[in-house]
C-alpha cells in the first residue's frame, strides 16, 4: 500500500500523505472508503502513530480525507480537494520553474520536461541522455 523510503529527504509524515494521496487521486481508495487505522497503519510501518495521525490532518485539511468519530477516517470524492492541490502544485511548480530559469535552464529545456513521460527525468546534475 504504502512504501517509505529512509533516505528520502522528506519527512516520513509526508511521504505517508503523498502515498495516501496518490491512492485516493488514482482512485486505488475509492470514495468514501475507510482508510487503515491510525494504529493499524503504524503498526504495519513500524513507526510512531503519531507521524500517521499527522499525515490524516493534514489530508484531512487539504480535503482529501473525512473522519467520522468513533468509526475513522474516510476518502473524500469531493473535487475540491483536486483543486486546492492543483493550486498549491501550480504554485509550487512557478517558483520551480523560476529557479531553473536562474540558473540557466532554457525555455527550449523547460518545453522538453513537459513532454516527457511522467516517470522521466533528468538525473542529478545533467540532462537525460539523448535530449538537447
Amino acid at each position: 500500500m504504502i512504501s517509505l523510503n529512509y533516505r528520502d529527504s522528506r519527512p516520513i509524515y509526508e511521504q505517508i500523505k503523498d502515498g495516501l494521496r496518490k491512492l485516493i487521486v488514482t482512485g486505488a481508495i475509492g470514495t468514501d472508503e475507510k482508510l487503515p487505522s491510525v494504529r493499524a497503519l503504524a503498526t504495519q510501518l513500524s513507526i510512531n502513530p503519531n507521524t500517521i495521525q499527522r499525515a490524516y490532518n493534514d489530508l484531512e485539511g487539504e480535503g482529501y480525507i473525512y473522519s467520522v468519530p468513533g468509526k475513522g477516517s474516510f476518502a473524500t470524492g469531493d473535487p475540491d480537494a483536486d483543486t486546492s492541490r492543483r493550486k498549491e502544485l501550480w504554485e509550487k511548480t512557478r517558483e520551480l520553474v523560476a529557479e531553473l530559469r536562474y540558473l540557466g535552464v532554457s525555455q527550449e529545456e523547460l518545453m522538453a520536461l513537459l513532454e516527457e513521460e511522467p516517470s522521466g527525468g533528468a538525473p542529478a546534475g545533467g540532462s537525460k541522455e539523448g535530449t538537447q
